[in-house]
């Protein structure tokens, strides 16, 4: 439900994020194996930047970029918009909409705390879901 906290989507989570000096490759073989579509890029604990899949499609791919070199900080997004945790699922999903982009960085007390992506948007259902499937693939390798 798009009204729910923001805390309580992100609280289940483990934030996932990285230095601006990690390798794009390093930084898609992060995202790949915690499962996330996205990266906030911290500097001494502070937000500087956000990395995406998308990034990583037209800021590196599109453009001939060698992923083993170029580093995030040359390819993310600076000084991403962010919301805080205490909002509702709606107002991310606004800005989302507003700015043309799927992820936002969640702050509480002036730091990052998790990333909320259009996905949220599907609830708990959609999680289910998907932890059914990954329980499927899991079994099935297992055979």
């Amino acid at each position: 439900m798009p009204t729910r906290p923001i805390r309580e989507i992100v609280a289940q989570r483990k934030l996932v994020s990285a230095p601006p000096e990690l390798t794009v490759r390093e930084a898609a073989g992060v995202m790949a194996r915690e499962r996330v579509g996205a990266l906030p890029v911290l500097e001494g604990g502070r937000l500087i930047g956000i990395f995406t899949e998308r990034d990583a499609l037209f800021r590196v791919l599109a453009r001939g970029l060698d992923p083993e070199s170029t580093r995030l900080a040359q390819v993310m997004t600076p000084d991403p918009v962010t919301v805080a945790a205490e909002r509702p699922l709606n107002h991310a999903l606004h800005l989302m909409y507003d700015g043309a982009f799927r992820h936002v960085p969640v702050v509480d007390a002036g730091r990052v705390v998790g990333v909320v992506s259009a996905r949220d948007a599907l609830g708990p259902e959609m999680a289910q879901f998907e932890a059914e499937l990954e329980q499927r693939n899991q079994l099935s390798q297992r055979m």
